[in-house]
Order: structure tokens, then C-alpha cells, then sequence
């Protein structure tokens, strides 16, 4: 898993800042209110519980037992919330996008107060990337995830798809705005996304602004150091026209002419897919991801990360797929750097040894 983060102050403040008023130079505190904090793991039941949080009650209380410890309340106050009902006020802004006022009334707490615990429950779940997001890295693991792969649409050696995906953020501001406007025109953080057959998230980099090229992106990250390296032996990853052509990274025929090409970009295509639906399940989970976040860019890394730890969760828990509540469009799910201009042919020696040994034989 490879998270740096940028050294930009992207917002000013998290969301609606309570009005200031020019015309005294001393603040009036408003006095405190006590509110009610509902129990929400009793209110709702089942379904109504997994349509305001997108996962299972049994899911939420198996995280909480991973992250309370990082939630825990060091000065007991009757007005703190407790470590589940931190867990939910960050589930309910992950799954609605709503701002932080709507969030904190949710949870019967103000903006601030709303703003820190979800900065912290987000901070907490990302903790977990180290054991959740992963790639194969025994012969043994790499040699079953090959050959689940393979049984899908009979590409043989792949370990991991990728692709990016641009994760909508407010305007930054600033000299550097413009960085993270992206080619679609709206701003975002295009994030680095690798997958396995069971569309779990195995790698994952949120850190490089919407303008930047996916290809640039992999050619910076450690996942491409590892490759380089030899860490997963044969195991190749599959990616589309907008990368370089490696010994361990293949993308289509940009022209196929003769039959095993169609056949190599047939298996490719199909193959490859798994990673657009992964971005779609993960975005419909959490719409927070394609609505534009208002809070500081940290945050808003780490909500990235956060979710994909939670979208793995979610398929180890055999989780079904959330109704899409909100809109996402099309053009978010992904695929949004694919031009057959970008990046030419290099290093083709094994995706034309694939076509003329495998595929050239290969019936379908």
C-alpha cells in the first residue's frame, strides 16, 4: 500500500463555519446544549440500519472491536460519544456525502465536533490498510490467485488488475488549485487502484492531484519498485492503453490484426473489468467519494483509504452490494485516462510471446 501525503493546506476551514460578526471585537460564547445521542445499533432494524450505513450491524461491530481502542474517550463527560457512535457518525458521512451539520445532528453533536471525530475515526480505519490491503505474496498465494484469474477468462499469470479513479474533492484554493482539476473538469485526487479476482483492494495510492496521468502515478509508486524488483515472480498485472507496456504490466492491442490478438484483447478486456466494478460497488458503498469533500486534504485521504480498508471488509463479510441511493455518474466509476496516444509500446517482448504461444492455440 503506498500513502504519502501532499504538503498543501487545501482547505481553510472543514465546512459551514459559524458567522463571525465584524462589529464587536469580543466572541459571546453560545451556551453549551446537551443532546440527546440516539442508539442507533437498537433504533433501526437490519435493513434500516444497512441503508444509513452501508454495512451489516454485525459488520460495524466487528470494526469496532478492530479500531476502539483508538476511539476510546480519555475524559469521560457525559456529552463525549462513545466509540460506536463514533464509528457510526463517520459511517453516516462515508455513505450520505452530506456536510458535517447534517452528519453531527444525525449523531446529536455540533459541526466541530462532528469534523474531529470523523477526521479520527477515519485516521483509525486507515490504520488497518498494513493487514487489509495487500497483494499475494507467497509462491503459494500468488501461484491461487493466478489460477483464480485464470478460470475467469483463461488469461494466465495475472496477479492484480489496475486502474485509476478520480475521487471528487471541493476546489483547494490557491496557487495550486488548478493541479487538481482533472481532464473531466471537475477537481479530484486521481487515485491508484489494484485489485484481485475476489475485487478486493490490494493496493491503493490517494495521494496525486485529478491533472495527473495514471501512468505517472505508477511510474512514482512503490508497487512499480516492487515490480521492478521481482517481488511477485511471474505474476503480471493488466491494465489498459493508458499505461506502459511492461514484462510485469500488459495492456491491449491497440490495433489487433490477426485472430490471437482479438483473442489477447478479448481475455484482456474481460479480464480487466473486475477493477471498473470495483470502483462502481466501492462508490455506490460510499458516495462520500463522488460527491466532493469538504474537509481538509489529510482527511480526505485517509477516507479514501479508510473506505477501500472498509469495501475489503465488506467482501470478507460476503456484504451485499448497497442500493444506489445516490446518483454516481457514469464518468466517475473510472477508466477516465484510456488514450491510445499516451503511452507508446515498450518492453513488448511477453505480451507477443503470450499472443503467438498461448493465444495463437488458444480455442474459445
Amino acid at each position: 500500500m503506498d500513502l504519502l501525503f501532499v504538503d498543501i493546506n487545501i482547505f481553510e476551514s472543514d465546512d459551514d463555519d459559524d458567522d463571525d460578526d465584524d462589529d464587536y471585537n469580543f466572541v459571546v460564547r453560545r451556551p453549551y446544549t446537551i443532546r440527546n445521542k440516539p442508539n442507533n445499533i437498537q433504533v433501526w432494524d437490519d435493513t434500516e440500519f444497512f441503508n444509513r450505513f452501508r454495512l451489516k450491524k454485525e459488520t460495524v461491530i466487528h470494526l469496532l472491536h478492530r479500531v476502539e481502542d483508538r476511539l476510546l474517550i480519555i475524559r469521560n463527560k457525559s456529552r463525549s460519544l462513545t466509540p460506536i457512535n463514533q464509528l457510526l457518525l463517520a459511517l453516516r458521512f462515508y455513505a450520505t456525502g452530506n456536510f458535517l451539520r447534517a452528519c453531527g445532528d444525525f449523531s446529536g453533536v455540533s459541526i466541530s465536533t462532528a469534523s474531529r471525530i470523523i477526521a479520527k475515526v477515519s485516521l483509525a480505519i486507515a490504520s488497518l490498510s498494513a493487514t487489509m490491503i495487500n497483494f499475494p505474496e507467497t509462491n503459494k498465494e500468488i501461484r491461487t490467485t493466478q489460477r483464480a484469474f485464470y478460470e475467469m477468462y483463461r488469461f494466465p499469470r495475472v496477479i492484480g488488475c489496475i486502474d485509476g479513479t478520480h475521487i471528487r474533492i471541493q476546489s483547494p484554493g490557491g496557487e495550486h488549485a488548478e493541479e487538481f482539476r482533472n481532464r473531466k473538469g471537475f477537481f479530484s485526487l486521481n487515485t491508484q487502484v489494484v485489485c484481485d479476482h475476489n475485487m478486493k483492494i490490494i493496493d491503493i495510492v490517494a495521494r496525486w492531484p485529478g491533472s495527473v496521468h495514471d501512468a505517472t502515478i505508477f511510474q512514482h509508486s512503490r508497487l512499480r519498485q516492487r515490480l521492478e524488483a521481482g517481488e511477485f515472480h511471474s505474476g503480471i498485472l493488466l491494465g489498459d492503453s493508458g499505461y506502459p507496456i511492461k514484462k510485469y504490466l500488459l495492456t491491449p492491442v491497440l490495433h489487433p490484426t490477426i485472430v490471437a490478438e482479438e483473442r489477447y484483447n478479448n481475455a484482456h478486456i474481460r479480464t480487466r473489468n473486475i477493477v471498473e466494478r470495483v470502483f462502481g460497488v466501492w462508490k455506490r458503498r460510499f458516495p462520500v467519494l463522488s460527491l466532493g469533500m469538504r474537509v481538509k486534504m489529510e482527511t480526505v485521504q485517509d477516507i479514501i483509504v479508510a473506505t477501500a480498508v472498509l469495501h475489503n471488509i465488506a467482501r470478507n463479510q460476503n456484504e451485499e452490494e448497497p442500493p444506489a441511493f445516490v446518483d454516481i455518474p457514469d464518468e466517475e466509476i473510472g477508466d477516465d485516462n484510456v488514450n491510445e496516444e499516451a503511452v507508446p509500446v515498450q518492453d513488448n517482448n511477453i505480451r507477443q510471446a503470450l499472443i503467438n504461444d498461448y493465444f495463437s492455440r488458444l480455442h474459445n
